[in-house]
């Protein structure tokens, strides 16, 4: 089997990053988040131009995940990223994402989850749930786990021919 030069893998991951992107445009229109919907959206804290307050990058060495649901300002979306306004301790802090650094994304109102790899390079698409979650309105991180729904982790790596 020949090298796939084409990057079919890095090209599926940015697909599927333009998802949320889309998701966060319908979320920043003059109606907000439609129904019930509402985002749990992980990413790393060292990620290349991530900007967070340092107490949230004390509190965050890695991986931070923020819900956009109810209480969230100034939300703006870029090509590159995402901008927003959250309190944690009911103190506001502004956030700046790149895609390139989220690792999950999860809208638990409909079920979906995407999971991104750290590299760009070697980016696989997964089905899965965020580990942690920071509220919006405060600064608590709590476990989720595994709801037992029947969802399965799938990687683009087992369709490929090696």
């Amino acid at each position: 089997m020949a090298k796939d030069l084409m990057r079919y893998d890095v090209m599926a991951q940015e697909a599927l990053r333009g998802v949320v992107k889309q998701a966060l445009h319908k979320a920043a229109g003059p109606g907000g988040l439609p129904g019930q919907h509402h985002f749990y959206i992980t990413f790393r804290t060292r990620g290349r131009g991530v900007d967070i307050d340092e107490s949230l990058m004390e509190k965050y060495p890695e991986e931070m995940t923020i819900v956009l649901e109810h209480q969230f300002w100034d939300l703006d979306i870029s090509d590159a990223g995402f901008e927003v306004t959250l309190k944690f301790s009911g103190v506001p802090k502004y956030l700046k994402v790149p895609f390139s650094a989220v690792s999950r994304f999860h809208d638990p109102s409909v079920g979906f989850h995407l999971q991104f790899e750290h590299e760009v390079e070697d980016e696989n698409v997964a089905v899965a749930l965020p580990e942690t979650v920071a509220s919006d309105n405060e600064d608590e991180v709590k476990a989720t786990g595994s709801d037992d729904d029947g969802a399965q982790v799938v990687s683009l790596d087992s369709f490929r021919k090696k």
